[in-house]
């Protein structure tokens, strides 16, 4: 049985997984017909297609390999009389200059072209020129003849370069767009929709005595889990308290909350106050003195404060001696926008440091290094932590269930960050082409040198084979430490 839930929760990941990918690329499609822009396949996945079906003029269908996915749009590689057309707009459109076109866009064929309809204007080869980029010419033409294939005669119009830079941007960051907000939509369900266990005002537990964690750590391993004679007693043990009470109020001051009854005590350090708490449907009241204890002052993030001598601060607080019940409760909303914040953040830190987590797979791989249970965990990874999450036995359904949606809303976070690469063959490189031409544009009309054609994205092509073959080896590199020194589940809950 538990080998059939874990292959139930890898396929549940798989299926989680694929929708989004599949939604991601409904983000690009969606706006690129919109526009008009000619869209001839719809594709999840990668390999052996496993089913398809046409509708109008676009192929929609599922691949064997769920691992990313695509659209195809005619004229993601504009041919050359596109990339060189410029109309004078000084002149009213009519003069052409060729010169200014070669000197924009000239990828050393020795041809520059300027149109402003039918006209065309070719310029003598420059030896300098030719010699320059011949390492990836032929490769060059070639994406550009396959990017440019199935456009047919007089649809030059509904090719994706047609189109202008705001449009170009909004088809591109549609995609990454959809899955930001389909990661926030999976933390609502799981935060606020199950909720977080949270400490309650319902006691759980009362402590005997009140013996400071120094002094309990300096006692024979014997005596540190009992109470000796002369320790005294916590204020909550000598006035009675016990499991199942319910704390109404310290000092006067109504606690609704856990974090409200904590810092009400921690204010009173060394005086009496009255507790009023409710039993068995009774509410009851006690005066009681509270102790006064030194603990380590921390920041907002739960983080020590430190001295100059680099010691840790101290701050004098009340103590009382309970310990809180554990329920599970919506994540108010006001806070859930720095919990996306923390997330979306995190997200992006880790793709700034990949370099430094890549470096510390590959010393796992050579066995020179333990893997590290918060470091990088790849596809595979994540699948075997999702067939975990589904056979385990230690969690509740609900539980089980909040782990997985967690797991998804993070891996939609991760695509929208790091698709935002600005590098070729991700969406970032796209919007940074756009914005490029974009403000290359208006600097030449600004210098009133007219409009240009769209910037020869096929010039960027050695730049982008040598990222995807970066994502390659990552991909490699991550299925193999995977497999052979994979995260557990219980890592990741032991390291945290």
């Amino acid at each position: 049985m538990t080998v059939v839930l874990y292959i139930v929760g890898i396929v549940l990941f798989l299926i989680g997984i694929s929708i989004s990918i599949g939604l991601h690329e409904l983000g690009h499609l969606t706006p690129a017909k919109r526009f008009g822009v000619k869209v001839t396949h719809y594709m999840v996945g990668f390999g052996p297609t496993v089913f398809s079906f046409r509708r109008g003029e676009t192929e929609y269908g599922i691949k064997a390999l769920p691992l990313g996915g695509f659209i195809a749009m005619p004229g993601m590689y504009p041919p050359l009389t596109a990339t060189t057309r410029r109309a004078d707009t000084a002149s009213g459109g009519d003069a052409l200059h060729a010169e200014d076109a070669v000197g924009d866009d000239h990828l050393g064929d020795g041809t520059a072209e300027g149109n402003t309809g039918a006209d065309v204007v070719t310029e003598a080869p420059r030896p300098r020129k030719q010699r320059r980029g011949r390492l990836f010419e032929n490769t060059m033409a070639d994406a550009r003849d396959f990017s440019n294939q199935e456009i047919e005669p007089g649809e030059e119009h509904r090719t994706f370069y047609a189109l202008n830079v705001p449009k170009r941007l909004v088809v591109m960051f549609s995609g990454p767009l959809v899955n930001l907000v389909l990661g926030i939509i999976i933390m609502a369900i799981s935060l606020i929709g199950i909720g977080i266990m949270a400490p309650t005002t319902t006691v759980q537990t009362v402590v005997e005595c009140a013996v400071p964690a120094s002094e309990a750590a300096q006692r024979p391993a014997d005596q540190k889990k009992s109470c000796q004679d002369d320790d005294p007693l916590t204020p909550a043990w000598e006035a009675g308290i016990k499991p199942g009470d319910d704390i109404t109020s310290v000092a006067g001051v109504s606690t609704d909350s856990w974090d409200e009854l904590s810092g009400v005590i921690k204010q009173h350090a060394g005086e009496r106050v009255d507790v009023e708490f409710t039993r068995d449907g009774r509410s009851q009241s006690v005066n009681v003195p509270i102790i006064a204890h030194e603990s380590v002052r921390v920041d907002d993030s739960g983080r020590p404060v430190m001295n100059a001598d680099g010691t840790p601060q101290t701050v004098t607080e009340g103590f009382f001696g309970v310990g809180p019940v554990q329920e599970r409760q919506p994540l108010p909303l006001n806070e859930f926008p720095g919990a996306v914040w923390e997330q979306v953040s995190g997200v992006f830190h880790a793709i700034v440091t990949l370099p430094v987590k890549l470096i510390d797979i590959a010393e796992v791989a050579t066995g020179s290094k333990e893997r590290d249970a918060e470091g990088l965990v790849g596809m595979v990874g994540v699948g075997r932590i999702a067939g975990e999450i589904v056979s385990t036995d230690k969690f509740q359904i609900m539980e089980k269930a909040q782990l997985g949606l967690g797991m998804l809303g993070s891996l939609n976070i991760f695509l929208f960050a790091f698709n935002m690469i600005p590098l070729l063959p991700l969406d970032g490189g796209h919007i940074a082409v756009g914005l490029y031409e974009g403000a290359r544009r208006q600097i030449n009309k600004f210098r009133g040198r007219g409009r240009i054609g769209p910037f020869d994205t096929a010039r960027l092509l050695p730049l982008t084979y040598v990222v995807i073959g970066l994502m390659l080896c990552m991909t490699a590199l991550l299925v193999y430490v995977d497999l052979v020194k994979p995260v557990t589940l219980d890592a990741i809950f032991n390291s945290g």
